[in-house]
């Protein structure tokens, strides 16, 4: 168990400091600011996520379940956000923008990590 979520971390990181040198106006300001930024940002997914989940239930519902993803998306950009506000050194430059591009650059990034750490 601890394992997986020092991988986890690792990974994480190395996402995080990966998308900053992507374009997408995510910025990191060193490796060990990124490294706390990282468990921030899983401390503000395991906290922030189930009540996000609870508040797109009904728009969920509503649309059968065919907008799941894009409220998934969205969930990921706002965590994305608050651990941004809760870091010093770790900013969004264009504020929702940056959240909504750089979730998806980390999702992806952190995706094609685990896909070679699994290897």
């Amino acid at each position: 168990m601890l394992v997986e979520l020092l991988i986890a971390w690792l990974v994480s990181a190395s996402s995080l400091l990966l998308v900053t040198k992507l374009p997408v106006g995510v910025e990191v300001d060193s490796t060990p600011k990124a490294f706390i930024s990282a468990a921030v940002l899983g401390i503000v997914a395991a906290v922030v996520n189930p009540i996000l989940k609870a508040v797109f239930f009904i728009p969920n519902v509503v649309t059968f379940g065919l907008l799941s993803g894009v409220f998934t998306f969205i969930i990921g950009a706002i965590s994305l956000a608050v651990a941004a506000s809760l870091v010093s050194g770790f900013r969004l430059r264009a504020g929702i923008w940056s959240a909504l591009i750089g979730a998806l650059a980390l999702s992806v990034v952190s995706n094609l990590i685990y896909g070679f750490v699994s290897l």
